[in-house]
């Protein structure tokens, strides 16, 4: 802001002398203040636009099976919950979950309105799989159906091959785990962090502290991600750690 305030007032200094200065400066200040609030604006829809989106897709991932059973119905107010959702926004999450659930669903329409969202950013794109993943699998079951749903999602986000070993990781810890933390293998860590069992340790822990800085909850809030969902963020980030520690270990063992 004062960049573009000293900006504004040298150009009308130099046009109108030392009133100019005052116009000057006082304009910079103006469109600084507008341009800010119309970012805030757009991200704000933004924002919006992924909590809508998000919970029209968990009601089409949990009715996949045919039906909507209470255990899911839990886990869904229990997610709202942990997004610590006001009564206005749960009350809109219940809205657009009962829209997903509608037999006319145009899931490919709804995919192309995160896709947009998420351009090419994947740690985004994994924190909205992982919403969709904590509400199929925290009732600690995961049907063939909800599975071949969540791949079709996977894909229809764009997801690299890289980005869909990622996801398959993580629906063996789900069905492994029924959605509560476990010990990852040392297969899926490797996964986890899209990288191979013969890389370097230089490579993976180059690989490593990429992801936390590509995941870290205040970049993904700057690109769009709300802030209901920071947690969500977190335990991704912590999910990298683990898998990075898991790796860490045991090749440490190895070599002993």
């Amino acid at each position: 802001m004062l960049a573009m305030v000293l900006i504004g007032g040298l150009l009308g200094f130099l046009v109108g002398g030392p009133l100019g200065l005052l116009i000057g400066g006082g304009l910079g200040y103006w469109l600084v203040r507008r341009l800010r609030r119309s970012m805030l604006g757009r991200l704000a829809g933004v924002q919006a636009q992924f909590l809508e989106s998000t919970f029209a897709v968990m009601g089409c991932m949990c009715k996949a099976d045919g039906r909507v059973s209470e255990a899911e119905l839990d886990a869904s107010r229990q997610l709202w919950d942990r997004l610590r959702l006001s009564e206005e926004q749960r009350a809109k999450a219940r809205a657009d979950f009962t829209r997903g659930k509608r037999e006319d669903f145009d899931l490919e329409a709804e995919l192309a309105k995160i896709r947009q969202i998420v351009g090419s950013q994947p740690a985004l794109r994994q924190v909205f799989l992982q919403v969709q993943l904590a509400a199929i699998a925290a009732d600690g079951q995961l049907h063939p159906s909800e599975r071949d749903m969540l791949m079709r999602v996977v894909r229809g986000l764009g997801c690299s091959e890289a980005e869909i070993a990622q996801i398959e990781a993580m629906l063996r810890g789900a069905a492994e785990g029924g959605g509560t933390t476990h010990e990852v293998s040392l297969e899926d860590a490797y996964q986890v962090l899209g990288v191979s069992s013969e890389a370097s340790d230089a490579e993976i822990k180059r690989q490593y502290r990429r992801l936390m800085s590509e995941n870290h909850p205040d970049k993904l809030a700057a690109k769009g991600l709300p802030e209901n969902m920071r947690e969500m963020a977190k335990e991704r980030t912590s999910e990298i750690g683990n898998a990075y520690e898991r790796i860490r270990k045991a090749r440490s063992a190895d070599a002993a």
